[in-house]
């Protein structure tokens, strides 16, 4: 397992850009595949993205397609999720998580604290 820790949250109107980070502890980085999740107030935790371990496949849900992309730099032992054309439907706790399976249905064994987006109408 590793430890994560996300960054970057916060409150942007609609149509803003926000850039999260989860930073990662250990050595091991470069084997897991990364995701990115989220939970509204009320709803199921949703996968908004997956990048593999190099980071040559990623996946979106119809939802994000298009807007939101993660990238991943495994000397920094880092993953992004850059967002833009914000919604008020994006609003919602951020977490990352780390697996080694790709796939927003693989089984993520280490999960971040979660970082809060609020996107105001």
């Amino acid at each position: 397992q590793v430890r994560l820790v996300e960054s970057g949250g916060g409150s942007v109107q609609a149509g803003g850009s926000l850039r999260l980070s989860c930073a990662a502890s250990g050595r091991t980085f470069s084997r897991y595949a990364m995701a990115w999740f989220r939970q509204a107030p009320g709803k199921e935790r949703e996968g908004v993205a997956v990048i593999s371990w190099s980071g040559g496949m990623t996946y979106y849900p119809a939802s994000v397609k298009g807007r939101f992309t993660i990238s991943r730099d495994n000397a920094k032992n880092t993953v992004y999720l850059q967002m833009n054309s914000l919604k008020p439907e994006d609003t919602g706790v951020y977490y990352c998580a780390a697996s080694t399976d790709y796939g927003l249905d693989a089984e993520f064994g280490s999960w971040g604290q979660g970082t809060q987006v609020t996107v105001s109408s």
